[in-house]
């Protein structure tokens, strides 16, 4: 068993503790990040006003929320992308950003062709009986693209190549503006939407255009299924008009990472890797987890000579998201770092440990797992192929990532003949006597009474 005494607490890492030593509260509080913000009460009733506020009033309330939240003054004739806009964006952006789209796409795409494949199914279950699935895209699906602390064309690329894939005939994808502007969208961004042939692309502010997708404009069509990652807002939003018949993802964002290391890992990488995702935002969390007291030290120094060359705002981003959100959990060997990574189930999860295979076999609740030092997050983000867009928040626990599976419905489908049905109805009669239900009886019996004389054919 590795060491797991430290003599440096002192560094941009908070130290959480060793986890053998924490109590059960300690340790709850040690895993919790980001729902307290989503699920604070100020925020919500300031989200529901502007969610019953579009439900009302439509494009209007869009157009104020822009002004209000954005700075943006937009006439509601502006809130849908032009053909104009789009050509510009393919003139504006830079050649080499338009081979990484298209490498980025045909990743993720070949990825969930894969997924899709998995189509209809049936099998003969018993003599007569025959069961299976139906599968097929939902009808329309929103797509919510962050804006604000950065542009990021790579969501939509995650977002929106699943959502092809499946063959969902209407998808609107919603963009909140550079801030302050008259309502401009990253040319990046419109230009995945041109590869991917979205043409539905509508300006507005996050929680406002979650509002828009869920119950529809004069502008923006009315979705049943919305997807995407975004600040507490955002979130807050997509979780309330669920109440109203849309179904959301839960919950992706903020950003969180969490790495299990042992005293093997190269530690200018794990300081490189630590450093990824904390960049992100204020509310972003990353978590080191380990075995070795010797390599948090190191790795405190590493992450510090590192954290410094690093601009503004995303070096303010990253202390707070090691030094607050997140930190390091010592543990006395790999399985019990395995017992915290399960408790955690982060976003992404990254092994850096002599033993790949035996640690990952431990591991079950995770948005993705990134095995060895060879396959950083950034390269999931942006080209591996694997969903990008995952639950946090405790959501791996029963989310995965955002696949074509997201956009499919599965309808069970059965045939049943005579002899299969008078089989069964012995089963069927049990349970209908036990749970009171007469009708249901009576609807089994007319058909083994008339069977011999056609009824049941």
């Amino acid at each position: 068993m590795t060491t797991t005494t430290t003599t440096t607490t002192n560094g941009p890492l908070r130290l959480i503790g060793v986890w053998s030593q924490l109590d059960s509260d300690s340790r709850a509080r040690a895993v919790t990040r980001g729902t307290d913000k989503i699920f604070d009460p100020a925020l919500r009733a300031s989200v529901l006003e502007l969610l019953d506020d579009v439900r009302t009033n439509g494009d209007d309330a869009l157009v104020r929320a822009l002004a209000k939240y954005d700075g943006c003054t937009v006439a509601p004739d502006r809130l849908r992308v032009t053909e104009d806009e789009f050509e510009q964006a393919r003139r504006a952006v830079d050649p080499k950003l338009l081979t990484a789209v298209r490498d980025s796409i045909d990743h993720v795409r070949r990825f969930n062709e894969h997924v899709a494949a998995r189509g209809d199914w049936s099998f003969e279950s018993e003599p007569g009986l025959t069961v299976g699935e139906k599968v097929g895209p939902i009808a329309a699906a929103g797509l919510f693209v962050p804006s604000g602390k950065g542009s990021y064309p790579s969501v939509l690329v995650q977002l929106g190549t699943p959502a092809r894939v499946a063959g969902v005939p209407e998808i609107a994808v919603v963009v909140p503006p550079v801030p302050g502007s008259d309502g401009e969208i990253d040319a990046a961004v419109l230009v995945v939407a041109d590869e991917l042939g979205l043409r539905q692309v509508f300006r507005a502010n996050g929680p406002s255009g979650i509002a828009a997708l869920a119950f529809g404009t004069e502008t923006v069509p009315k979705v049943r299924k919305i997807v995407g990652p975004g600040s507490p807002a955002v979130i807050c939003a997509q979780v309330e008009v669920q109440r109203f018949g849309t179904v959301t993802s839960m919950l992706l964002g903020p950003s969180e990472s969490l790495i299990l290391a042992d005293d093997s890992a190269d530690v200018r990488l794990l300081a490189a890797d630590l450093l990824n995702e904390a960049e992100h935002g204020p509310d972003s969390s990353s978590l080191l987890v380990t075995d070795s007291g010797a390599l948090l030290d190191a790795v405190q120094h590493e992450v510090a000579r590192q954290l410094a060359r690093l601009p503004e705002p995303r070096r303010g981003y990253a202390e707070l998201a090691l030094g607050v959100n997140g930190g390091a959990v010592l543990v006395e060997n790999l399985e019990e770092g395995a017992e915290v990574a399960n408790h955690y189930a982060p976003e992404h999860m990254q092994i850096a440990v002599r033993d790949e295979d035996a640690v990952l076999a431990l591991l079950h609740d995770a948005g993705e797992i990134l095995v060895g030092q060879w396959t950083p997050v950034s390269a999931a983000n942006y080209v591996i192929g694997c969903p990008a867009a995952l639950p946090t928040s405790g959501f791996a626990k029963v989310n995965g990532g955002v696949t074509a599976e997201a956009f499919l419905k599965r309808t069970a489908v059965a045939r049943a003949d005579a002899r299969a049905l008078a089989r069964m109805s012995d089963t069927v009669i049990a349970f209908t006597g036990h749970e009171g239900f007469p009708a249901h009886e009576a609807a089994v019996r007319i058909r083994l009474d008339g069977a011999g004389h056609g009824a049941a054919r």
